[in-house]
Formats: C-alpha cells, structure tokens, sequence
C-alpha cells in the first residue's frame, strides 16, 4: 500500500504584511488509504490549505506530516516522492507530447543524469491506461482542450506514485462522463486522497472525510454524514439548504435556494 497518513496541526497562512490570516489554525488527521474533500465558499482557504500541502505555501504556524515525515523538513525532491498535485488551470505551451508529460512524474525517483528504463517505461504505460490516453500519447500537449489537459495532469500525478495526492477542483473543465470517471477514479486509488471541490454533493458522494471552512476558519470535519447538516451548509455558504434522503443509498442530496429562486451550487 502507497498510501500513508496525512496529519495537519495547527497550520495557519497569511500574506505578507496581512493583518488577517486567510487560514487560522487548522487541525486534522486522515488515514491512511482515505478522500478527504475541502469545501466551502469562496475565499474561504480551500486553495490555501492545498497550497501547504503541496509546498507551495510555507504555514505560518504548525506542520504538515505525510507517513510520518514533515514535508516542509525535508529535501523538496524527497517531498515529491511524497506529495503529488493537479491544479486546476494548466500551462497550454509545453512543447512535449501527452506521454513526456507524464513521464515527468517520474522525475522525483530519479538521481543524477539516470535515464527512463522498462519499469519507469510501464508506470508511465499504466498511467496513461487508467485516464484512456494511451491512444493519443504522441498528442502535444498544447493541441488538447482543458479537460483533456486536466486528466493528462491527472495521469502525470499517478506516474509520481505519491503517498498523498492533493486535487484542486479535479472536475474543473471536465465534461460530465469524464468527471464521473476521475471521481470514480479517485475512489480506487492505492493513496491517500485530499481534493477541493465546489459541488456537495460530489463531494458527499466520493469523500470519506469532509472539511468545512468558512472565512478561514475549519467549520467541522469528521465523514459527510455527519459534517454536511441543512444547518452547516446554511451558515457556511449563506443559502437555504434542504437536505433530500437518497432511496438508494443513506447518502444526502442537497438543494439550494437563495431568494426563492433554486441555484445549483458548482
């Protein structure tokens, strides 16, 4: 099993020279091997929060441990061993075809000038499978529209082989068939899992373990059933929330209404 404990203390993020932290302090621990969906309204630190946890923002306070290891205590190398993640914007001007983007998660378990052999060579293969991209590996990478862009990241990531992967709206782009089969994805992969998403009920519906935050504070966290409440999910996005039961399962469906009008919210 790749799969390795996450656990979060205290980690808090401000801009420089901020009077107010986007994040205050932040705590939690997910298994090993389970999803963990950061939701909340805009502004509320979700891409904040995702950005420690793949080393692009040093927290202010706390750390960050992944099977054991402080990822910000570590060489950055050892941490992309650790640490995996797909953005939802990508670049559109890499001059290199689907498959050498994808080998490019490989580059962590490299030393020196070492070069690609048969079993990088297979991991990159089994990659490609799993997002349906094998067929148009030669592709470049800029000729590909943004979903398109967004699973050849999403393959990339799996080629790390990571013991935590961080997803920022890995839906974003995405047409329905192709959100469906990432989310379906995301449930069976041998790693522990932290991805925002906007859509509740796609999140009630692929998480293990739900964060709530609101303003940058954490809200609630703990298993979909118990954190996605009508009451929660009215304060923290300022809608009216009715919570439907599912007859085919004891999951929650969420509608909202805001000026007795019905929104979807994404």
């Amino acid at each position: 099993m790749n799969a390795e404990e996450l656990i979060v203390e205290n980690v808090s993020w401000a801009a420089p020279r901020a009077e107010t932290p986007v994040l205050h302090p932040t705590s939690f621990t997910l298994s090993a091997g389970r999803i963990m969906g950061v939701v909340g309204p805009n502004g509320a630190g979700k891409s904040t929060l995702l950005r420690m946890l793949y080393r692009y923002n040093l927290p202010l306070t706390g750390r960050i441990q992944v099977g054991g290891a402080d990822i910000w205590a570590i060489p950055p190398r050892a941490a992309a061993r650790k640490v995996a993640a797909v953005l939802q914007e990508q670049p559109t001007d890499f001059a290199l075809t689907i498959r050498e983007i994808v080998s490019l998660g490989r580059v962590p378990h490299r030393t020196g000038f070492q070069m690609a052999g048969a079993h990088e060579a297979e991991i990159v293969a089994n990659a490609l499978a799993q997002l349906d991209l094998a067929p148009f590996s030669a592709r470049l990478f800029g000729t590909l529209s943004g979903g398109e862009r967004q699973r050849v990241m999403v393959a990339r990531a799996l080629a790390q082989q990571p013991q935590l992967l961080v997803l920022d709206e890995p839906t974003n782009h995405l047409d329905i068939r192709h959100q469906l089969e990432v989310l379906e994805l995301i449930r069976h992969l041998d790693v522990t899992v932290v991805t925002s998403l906007h859509d509740l009920n796609l999140a009630a519906e692929t998480c293990d373990d739900i964060l709530v935050l609101d303003q940058g504070h954490p809200l609630a966290f703990g298993p979909p059933t118990d954190v996605l409440t009508e009451q929660l999910v009215t304060d923290a996005f300022q809608v009216q929330a009715r919570a439907d039961w599912l007859n085919r399962s004891s999951a929650r469906h969420f509608t909202f209404h805001l000026q007795n009008q019905r929104s979807t919210l994404q």
